[in-house]
């Protein structure tokens, strides 16, 4: 596996680069946003993940290993492949994807394309509390909202397995933001009230 990659930098374009490594040009795929900040002549280093399948080697090159560990983290999910992962990167940071997440802000992540309300909603479910596991003392958090955190006790607190609080939540969360309302303009009392008529418990 190639970890991290220096070289000179040959070619630019808008989703990739050509750096020379030893004589040889390698061709990086990247994010625009990545893309632009690179110049030509200079010596770069990209922290890099290569995609292996029957007919290609991919390599995929990030100038931070925060989201090449993103990168890496999102094809987990299922549907995700290494090129709507970059996509996703290209329009959102670490740190704006692992708020949305955390705040299940459907809407951030639906924006991307490629993903669509199904996606962002898979993402939510699979990747929620995992952001955090980012190494190098990431800068990512992940604290729920007030709200949440108030709203699982109360629901643990009459019995609901956290699991199971958890999926009540975010059919509330789903639900109210189909409607355009956000959870935290609502009073405690009826957001418990929602929680508990979504059938959480299975």
């Amino acid at each position: 596996m190639i970890a991290t990659l220096t070289g000179e930098i040959k070619a630019i374009s808008l989703d990739r680069a050509v750096v020379e490594v030893g004589g040889v040009g390698l061709s990086v795929n990247l994010t625009q946003s990545s893309a632009a900040h690179l110049n030509l002549g200079t010596v770069v280093t990209f922290h890099t993940s290569l995609v292996v399948r029957e007919d290609s080697l991919t390599l995929y090159g990030f100038l931070t290993s925060d989201s090449k560990q993103l990168f890496e983290q999102l094809q987990t999910v299922s549907g995700i492949g290494p090129k709507v992962a970059l996509a996703i990167l290209g329009s959102l940071s670490p740190e704006e994807l692992a708020t949305a997440i955390a705040s299940e802000n459907i809407a951030a992540i639906e924006r991307v394309p490629g993903i669509g309300r199904k996606g962002a909603q898979r993402l939510i479910l699979e990747l929620k509390g995992k952001l955090s596991d980012l190494s190098d003392g990431a800068r990512v958090t992940n604290h729920q909202p007030i709200w949440r955190e108030q709203l699982t006790n109360a629901l643990i607190s009459l019995g609901f397995a956290p699991k199971d609080s958890d999926r009540a939540i975010t059919t509330v969360v789903n639900e109210l933001q189909g409607e355009g309302i956000e959870p935290g303009e609502l009073e405690m009392s009826e957001l418990l009230k929602k929680a508990l008529q979504s059938g959480g418990r299975k």
